[in-house]
């Protein structure tokens, strides 16, 4: 039997580990440590020594040259969570540990996230919201709605696919940008490629899910965000540094139809003088789209189906090469 060791936060370890994930997997892998976290194990290295295998989360240490000398046996990490570019280095990489990420449960939630809004921005929602709290009365807004309206999706990946999936049950058109989708790939999905400038011309709703790379930081101008609808609605559940918010708050301070829904910012939140806290069509929510709460145990919930495929010699579904690694948000 394999041995394992819980290494992550406190909260985490309670959040995607429940009492009922933890009794499955102590029936799959010998646990043969209290749960650890980063500052315990670095504390004592020495109860890495027999670990074949990692259970972790949120509050997971760095798997450095260090850490990793410190766990000869070390075969395999099961990460709870999303994103693992910051746990992960080169001696990683080079010692050939098989990594799987929970990035597939832990983008559900940021699917029905974008979707919620989506919709509501379709009506008009947050729009409606502002006018009613500010005139006290009843003022009717365009309403574009969720038949033979515009959709616009900014990046293809796994979350964007997930949302056009979704959508396809509504009756709205869809265009995507992604300069990786072919127009045939696209068409293929039920999805119309465009460029981005024509995205936000002509969408109802723009929703965002661009990872934060190099290459995409500022994609996002205020030039973009001028040129939507009157009445339009614009999401970013993605990473704030895709777009360049100066110029997004120039625009919206101008444009009081246009309406702004922000889950994520950069900083992160946002300086306590940004206008963002004060412009009446900037919805913000403090980076609530990912798991959280008891959404959290579908992420431990997917490890558990990961290590079961690890120990009967089966292909792992969300294992990470170094390459899916750098481009993961």
């Amino acid at each position: 039997m394999l041995k394992g060791l819980y290494v992550l936060g406190e909260e985490p370890l309670r959040l995607i580990y429940g009492e009922p994930e933890r009794a499955r997997l102590a029936e799959l892998v010998d646990i043969y440590a209290p749960p650890q976290t980063a500052e315990s194990v670095h504390a004592n290295p020495s109860v890495l020594a027999e670990a074949d295998v990692i259970l972790s989360g949120w509050g997971c240490p760095v798997f450095d040259a260090e850490l990793l000398a410190a766990a000869p046996r070390l075969k395999a990490v099961f990460y709870g969570s999303g994103s693992i570019k910051e746990l992960v280095t080169d001696a990683f990489w080079a010692r050939g540990i098989v990594i799987s990420s929970a990035w597939a449960a832990n983008a559900v939630p940021v699917v029905e996230y974008a979707l919620a809004h989506i919709l509501f921005g379709l009506k008009c929602g947050w729009q409606h919201v502002a006018s009613l709290k500010r005139e006290k009365r009843t003022v009717r807004y365009p309403v574009a709605g969720a038949f033979g309206s515009t959709v616009g999706i900014v990046s293809l990946g796994m979350i964007g696919r997930m949302v056009v999936e979704r959508l396809k049950t509504f009756d709205v058109r869809i265009i995507a940008y992604d300069p990786y989708v072919t127009p045939a790939q696209g068409a293929q999905s039920g999805v119309e490629m465009v460029t981005l400038d024509e995205l936000f011309r002509r969408a109802d709703v723009v929703s965002v899910h661009t990872p934060w790379l190099k290459e995409t930081e500022g994609l996002i101008s205020g030039a973009h965000l001028a040129s939507m609808k009157p009445y339009s609605t614009f999401i970013n559940s993605s990473r704030g540094a895709v777009v360049r918010e100066d110029e997004m708050i120039a625009v919206l301070q101008q444009r009081a139809d246009l309406v702004a829904v922000l889950d994520v910012t950069h900083p992160e939140p946002p300086a306590p003088d940004s206008p963002l806290y004060t412009l009446t069509n900037v919805v913000l929510t403090p980076h609530i789209a990912g798991s959280m709460d008891s959404e959290c145990r579908r992420m431990g919930q997917y490890m558990i189906a990961e290590l079961e495929r690890y120990i009967a010699g089966q292909p792992l579904q969300y294992s990470l090469t170094r390459e899916r690694a750098a481009i993961m948000a």
